[in-house]
């Protein structure tokens, strides 16, 4: 096995319900041209977690995880991109505020060592990037147009 952890994809073609839609994916598309660049993108289906313990890094600086159980295993998947102003983080069951929470990286930094290991409960963005460098727009009409397939691939980083 040559990878750490599983990759998302997914198709947001059938997302798209007017000519409005479409214009800003257009746009989107342009702007991060096609798979060059990557992009926050919200996986309906798992943003969120509570009460995760952190992975330390360093005594003052912690990685915001979620851990994943099945059967016995467990997965730590590192959240590089927290959603702005949803994190909470706790200490021995009490809130407490940080020195900072890089929302680019998912690092919680405090002044001095913790004297237990942190929690935190948060939502989460998946960093992607399109899977192609092409958007074959099909224009049926004037304020009816397709695309099968956009899909969007995750970014490990």
């Amino acid at each position: 096995m040559n990878w750490s952890q599983a990759r998302g994809r997914w198709n947001i073609s059938t997302g798209i319900r007017s000519r409005a839609d479409m214009a800003a994916v257009i746009a989107h598309f342009h702007v991060v041209k096609g798979r060059a660049y990557s992009f926050r993108f919200k996986d309906w289906n798992d943003f969120d977690a509570a009460d995760q313990p952190l992975l330390q890094i360093t005594p003052a600086i912690w990685q915001i995880v979620k851990r994943y159980n099945r059967s016995g295993y467990e997965h730590v998947r590192a959240i590089t991109k927290p959603v702005a102003g949803s994190v909470a983080v706790k200490i021995a069951g009490s809130l407490v505020t940080p020195a900072a929470i890089d929302v680019l990286t998912g690092r919680v930094t405090f002044t001095s060592a913790p004297a237990s290991a942190p929690m935190a409960s948060f939502q989460f963005d998946v960093p992607v990037r399109f899977d192609t460098d092409s958007l074959p727009v099909q224009s049926d009409a004037w304020d009816l147009q397709i695309v099968n397939n956009i899909d969007l691939v995750e970014v490990l980083e």
